[in-house]
Parts: C-alpha cells; sequence; structure tokens
C-alpha cells in the first residue's frame, strides 16, 4: 500500500497503474501518472509548488524532487530520473534523461530525449536543448545524441515500466531467507548493458 501525506488539505494523487515503493515519501500536492515507478526512499515534497510526474516516467531510488511555491516542478511522459538525482523547481522533458547524482536546478528546463550526465550540477534558468548531452560542473553541452543512445534510452525507460508492473504483481515485504535455496534461479529478464557496453557491442556487430 502507497503512503502517503497530506498537507493543508492536499493529498498526492498516485494512479492505480503507478508503483510507489513503501519506503518513498509523497506529501502534498503531489500527482504520480499512470505507469510510473518510484523507488525506494525516494521523496516528493509538493508543500511548496506543485510536483507532476507523468505517463511512465520513473524516479529511481534516493531521488529527491521539489519545489517553490505557485510553481510546478515537472517530469514530463518517459522522463528517467537515475539514482540519487535532485530536480529542485525545474522541467524534465518527454523522453529526456537525468543520470545518477546530476541536479537540475530552480527553473532549469531539460530539452526532449537531451541526457544530463552523471553527477552534472544543471545550473538554475540554463536551457538544454533537445536531443543533447550536458555533462560537467556547471553543465555544459557536450554535443548532439546519436540515435543508438536515444536507442539505449528507451529500452531503458520500458525496463522501469516494466519494473513497476512486476512489483505491482508480485514485490510484498517477506522474511528473509538464512541461505539460498538449491539451484536458485535468477530473474527472467532480457540482458540490460550500462550504454559504454552497449555502444562497444554495437560497434563490433
Amino acid at each position: 500500500m502507497v503512503k502517503v501525506y497530506s498537507i493543508d488539505g492536499l493529498t498526492p494523487v498516485v494512479h492505480p497503474d503507478a508503483y510507489v515503493h513503501p519506503s518513498a515519501v509523497l506529501i502534498g500536492d503531489v500527482h504520480v501518472g499512470a505507469g510510473v515507478y518510484v523507488g525506494p526512499s525516494a521523496s516528493l515534497r509538493g508543500d511548496f509548488g506543485r510536483l507532476v510526474i507523468e505517463t511512465g516516467a520513473n524516479i529511481q531510488d534516493c531521488c529527491i524532487v521539489h519545489g517553490f511555491p505557485e510553481s510546478d516542478t515537472v517530469i514530463e511522459r518517459d522522463g528517467h530520473i537515475g539514482h540519487g538525482a535532485v530536480i529542485h523547481g525545474a522541467r524534465i522533458c518527454r523522453n529526456a534523461l537525468v543520470g545518477m547524482n546530476a541536479v537540475v536546478n530552480d527553473n532549469a528546463v531539460v530539452g526532449e530525449s537531451a541526457f544530463v550526465a552523471a553527477m552534472a550540477f544543471v545550473k538554475a534558468g540554463m536551457q538544454v536543448p533537445p536531443r543533447t548531452l550536458v555533462a560537467g560542473i556547471p553543465a555544459k553541452v557536450v554535443r548532439e545524441l546519436s540515435a543508438d543512445e536515444m536507442a539505449w534510452k528507451l529500452d531503458a525507460t520500458r525496463l522501469y515500466q516494466n519494473l513497476a508492473v512486476r512489483c505491482l504483481a508480485s514485490m510484498r515485504e517477506t522474511i528473509a531467507l538464512t541461505e539460498a535455496e538449491p539451484g536458485r534461479k535468477r530473474l527472467p529478464l532480457p540482458e540490460v548493458l550500462p550504454l559504454s557496453a552497449w555502444k562497444q557491442r554495437k560497434a563490433g556487430a
């Protein structure tokens, strides 16, 4: 069961086809769309401004999403927010990716299908062009993204959309085993590669 907190009469809204981990914290004016995945220990604080997480987006473990009064912080459809990232008062446009431990600051806009590299800092008000890679502290445009990179991103996001389905169907709190079962199976999932390994394989094909 999703555990949420109301404040000043506003209660988070979570679509029944979304998965929100029980350890995530959702407060106030938060809107979570269909097929969204919200991971363990994520914090979505709609106690100042509204937070909108659109259909098919994912917010992974330990992410923070927060904003300002009278403004919306938005992660658009199929947005992909990596582990530990911070989104503060910003807009992440459709199909964009924010890498692990990156920070996207106030009034920034990450354009459609753009990538923010892991550990990058997107300054307040920055406009990240669509289909580009930005990296660094502060973040700067490095180059345009290739078709292969965007295809990899779509595969990664679909994996999280499927994870939302799997979690709704089978994730349950339970008791740890004291030892592994004989012949313990592995998770029946398609192969998943980091982008660097995926590009190497494509280059060798």
